[in-house]
Parts: structure tokens; C-alpha cells; sequence
């Protein structure tokens, strides 16, 4: 089997994909990369993809939605992509922040962050669609001041999975990483 690079907006999603697809995938290998910012990966994309000198390996664009028309966002960087001579990276958007899969497994949340009042939550109207939440790490330091990035990554990499989460964005990553590499959905 080939391996998958990640290309990635920024280190806490670095964080978070070392300790989730190890768990989701275990026969998968892969390679993450982190930029510094949306700008920093946008920039270097269509330099890494044309010198990448591996052809097995296959790519996998994963950027925030930040409040931008993800539909806009995902063909732009397709695009990109397929300039650079990589028309089959994988294009996937978070949909808004990667805070926002967390908003859709909140009962792994509060089990983690030993937070079990948050467990009511997840019922509210407000959080019923994770990827509409319009500034999911706002609203997480808001119900749980402690809360980190770097850290609630790492912590929620244990804990995610595909079958409990409610997010769209990162049911379409996890679906896509299975469609391409080949492997059965986790459980």
C-alpha cells in the first residue's frame, strides 16, 4: 500500500491526525506536514506536489473553512492541485474549525476533559450541525475556559471516531481517506 501525505494548515491538526489515523487505520501509513497558516500552505502546495519525487505516495490537502464557501474553498485548491500535476489529492475542508469535530462528538469531549456537564450540550439546537458552528474554538473556550488547541488535539486524537461523530466534514475526510487508500471504513 502506498502512503497518504497530509498537507495541513497549521500543527494542532498535525496533533490531532498522528494519534486518530493511527487509531482509525492502523495498516495505514502516512506522513503529515503542517504549515504555518492557510497562506503558508496555499503558497507552497503547488511546489511541494510538482517535486515530490515519490509515486506511490498519494496527497491529502486538508485546510479550515474560516467562514468562506467551503464548496469555493475545496475546487480552488482541486485546482491547484491539478496545475501542479496531482489531480488525485484528496481535497478536504473543515468545516469551519477543526474544533468543530470535537462539537460533533461531545460526549467524548466532556469524557476526556472530565467535563461531564457538557454531555447536555450536544443536544442543543446550536450544536445539532457541528460544521455550521461559525467559530467552533471560540465557542469551546466559551463552555470549557481551560480548553487548548495543541492540547485538546492531542487529547480528542484518543477519542474521535467516525461512527459517533456528527461532523459532515469529518465523516467526508474519513470516508475519503478509506475511498483512496483503499481500506474498510472504521467502525
Amino acid at each position: 500500500m502506498s502512503r497518504l501525505v497530509f498537507l495541513l494548515e497549521e500543527p494542532s491538526i498535525k496533533v490531532l491526525l498522528e494519534g486518530l489515523l493511527p487509531r482509525l487505520f492502523p495498516t495505514l501509513d502516512i506522513l503529515c506536514i503542517k504549515h504555518e497558516g492557510k497562506s503558508d500552505l496555499e503558497k507552497s502546495l503547488p511546489r511541494k506536489l510538482r517535486a515530490w519525487n515519490r509515486p506511490d505516495d498519494h496527497f491529502v490537502v486538508l485546510r479550515d473553512g474560516d467562514g468562506k464557501d467551503c464548496k469555493a474553498l475545496k475546487a480552488s485548491l482541486s485546482k491547484m492541485c491539478a496545475e501542479a500535476g496531482r489531480e488525485d489529492t484528496l481535497v478536504r475542508i473543515v468545516c469551519q474549525e477543526l474544533e468543530a469535530w470535537y462539537f460533533g462528538d461531545l460526549e467524548a469531549f466532556a469524557d476526556v476533559f472530565s467535563a461531564p456537564a457538557l454531555r447536555r450540550q450536544a443536544a442543543r439546537v446550536g450544536y445539532r450541525d457541528p460544521d455550521a458552528i461559525a467559530k467552533p474554538s471560540k465557542e469551546l473556550v466559551r463552555l470549557y475556559p481551560a480548553f487548548q488547541k495543541t492540547d485538546g488535539a492531542r487529547r480528542m486524537a484518543e477519542r474521535l471516531s467516525y461512527g459517533s461523530n456528527r461532523s459532515p466534514s469529518f465523516r467526508a475526510l474519513v470516508e475519503g481517506i478509506a475511498r483512496i487508500s483503499s481500506l474498510p471504513l472504521p467502525g
